[in-house]
């Protein structure tokens, strides 16, 4: 049973060596797909024998699914890895052990993922275990085409979860940290006004049966009920939800700064980036110059859907389409 790997790649030395040694031991084919590292990642990827190739990027949904479009597949499944994610062993072992043996009906693997802090494990705030689709099977998985939140999906099967190690750990520092989640705000500002503002296509192909039940119901609770209540109110009900009635508090001191970062401060940030955008583009009705000055603004080029309705009130706080 042959199996792909995928890696997208920007100045990740740091990490590189250390995603590829992992899983060496069970994969045929490391392909590589870098956006113009200047730090000699894709050097190292090189030596150690993956597949190297350059593409230009946008975000990285368009990037994986071009991946997947053009690059010489060769496995009978794919595994999707971050630069900076490990497969740890006892989970590469299961993986080479029950792939082989999953009825053909199986066609995609939900992994385990954990997340590391300042070193620490996260275990709690809901944080463990993030069960996030992976791998699947070639041809029946495609990653959604979002700005933010992109999640595989699957079709003609269903899908089973292993339950070895996969754990998210950057070694980068906290400026890192707050510089990514602050363009990670952007970009899911971005999703936000789309889902009320109908500017372009929304892919809402996750659902319980192609993905996972876990990642399938947040984006529900998500879209359906957290961004409909005002940012001030739903970034802290959501920090004290995670830190106390989920039990945050028991990951320490470094948790305390993790939780609050990331189930607050980033949350809030979010919230804040779309009222900015909101209010930039007010006085705009037609969609092509919304996603216009929205481009402008972000530095993500954005296409109005062109059979769309074309008129918006975007003063309005529901912000729907008027026909």
């Amino acid at each position: 049973m042959r199996i792909t790997a995928i890696i997208l790649t920007h100045n990740e030395s740091l990490h590189i060596e250390r995603a590829i040694r992992s899983i060496q031991a069970f994969t045929d084919q490391i392909c590589v797909v870098d956006s113009g590292s200047t730090d000699g990642t894709t050097g190292i990827a090189q030596r150690l024998g993956a597949e190297v190739c350059t593409h230009a990027f946008v975000n990285q949904a368009r990037q994986f699914q071009w991946a997947l479009d053009t690059l010489d597949i060769r496995g009978d499944w794919v595994l999707r890895l971050d630069a900076d994610e490990i497969i740890e062993p006892d989970l590469a072992r299961e993986i080479a052990e029950k792939l082989p043996r999953l009825p053909a009906d199986v066609v995609g693997v939900n992994l385990k993922r954990k997340h590391i802090f300042m070193d620490r494990w996260v275990r709690h705030g809901g944080r463990y275990p993030l069960r996030l689709l992976r791998l699947w099977r070639q041809g029946h998985g495609r990653i959604e085409n979002r700005w933010m939140d992109e999640h595989m999906v699957v079709w003609g099967g269903r899908t089973v979860t292993f339950d070895g190690g996969f754990a998210d750990h950057n070694l980068k520092d906290l400026a890192y940290f707050i510089d990514k989640h602050n363009r990670y705000a952007t970009r899911e500002a971005i999703e936000v006004l789309n889902q009320r503002l109908g500017l372009f296509a929304q892919d809402g192909a996750l659902n319980a049966r192609g993905a996972s039940h876990q990642a399938a119901f947040k984006r529900w609770a998500k879209e359906r009920i957290y961004n409909r209540i005002p940012f001030t109110l739903s970034a802290t009900l959501y920090f004290v939800w995670r830190y106390v009635f989920q039990r945050g508090f028991l990951d320490g001191r470094s948790g305390l700064v993790y939780h609050f970062l990331q189930g607050y401060w980033y949350r809030f940030l979010v919230g804040a980036r779309v009222m900015e955008l909101q209010q930039a583009v007010a006085h705009l009705h037609d969609k092509a110059a919304i996603c216009a000055e929205l481009s402008r603004l972000t530095g993500h080029k954005l296409v109005a859907q062109s059979d769309a309705p074309r008129d918006v009130d975007v003063g309005d706080q529901r912000l729907a389409p008027r026909h």
